[in-house]
């Protein structure tokens, strides 16, 4: 069941601290016609009915702030899952730079240039360049708010989302080192 699997993944963000309160929010495509998102104010470690939105037309009130993001992703890639996480490295890192280049081995061997992107939470503007940047990657940072990660499944997304903070974090301890 899907509200299952979006609490498993919500419980392993909240275990990664990647996550905190009910924050954040976990998408899943539906074919052409929409896709499933958190409800907005839910608990991403607790398992909830989530929302459909249509790819066109009015989105429910109950749908994540974020649905903007997750619908602009879904019509303008093929990906079917998308993980939206607040990791506190991965933020920090978007406040001071335009770009993260990873410099350890699995950031370079999987998303060796992290876009930063800016817009509002939940604003249209953030959900166009956000979508404008996962159309030739897979990780995005909208700066000062969090990551957008997306995959074929809900489990690739989060390990997106893991390795941008993990990236974030050795590129913090490198500086700290010198």
């Amino acid at each position: 069941m899907l509200s299952e699997e979006f609490a498993r993944i919500g419980k392993r963000l909240f275990a990664e601290h990647l996550v905190g309160g009910n924050f954040g929010n976990i998408s899943v495509r539906q074919g052409d016609e929409g896709f499933f998102i958190k409800r907005t104010g839910a608990y991403l470690d607790v398992a909830t009915v989530p929302v459909f939105v249509p790819l066109d037309g009015p989105a429910p009130p109950d749908a994540s702030s974020e649905y903007r993001v997750h619908r602009e992703v879904y019509k303008k890639t093929p990906y079917l899952a998308i993980v939206h996480a607040h990791p506190p490295m991965a933020v920090a890192a978007s406040l001071v730079l335009d770009e993260i280049l990873p410099e350890d081995s699995e950031g370079l061997m999987f998303c060796p240039k992290i876009p930063v992107v800016s817009g509002d939470p939940g604003s249209q503007e953030v959900a166009d360049n956000v979508a404008r940047a996962l159309v030739s990657g897979c990780l995005v940072i909208a700066k000062g708010h969090g990551t957008f990660a997306a995959g074929k499944t809900l489990d690739e997304a989060y390990l997106f989302t893991s390795l941008a903070e993990h990236s974030c974090r050795v590129l913090a301890f490198k500086k700290g080192f010198r």
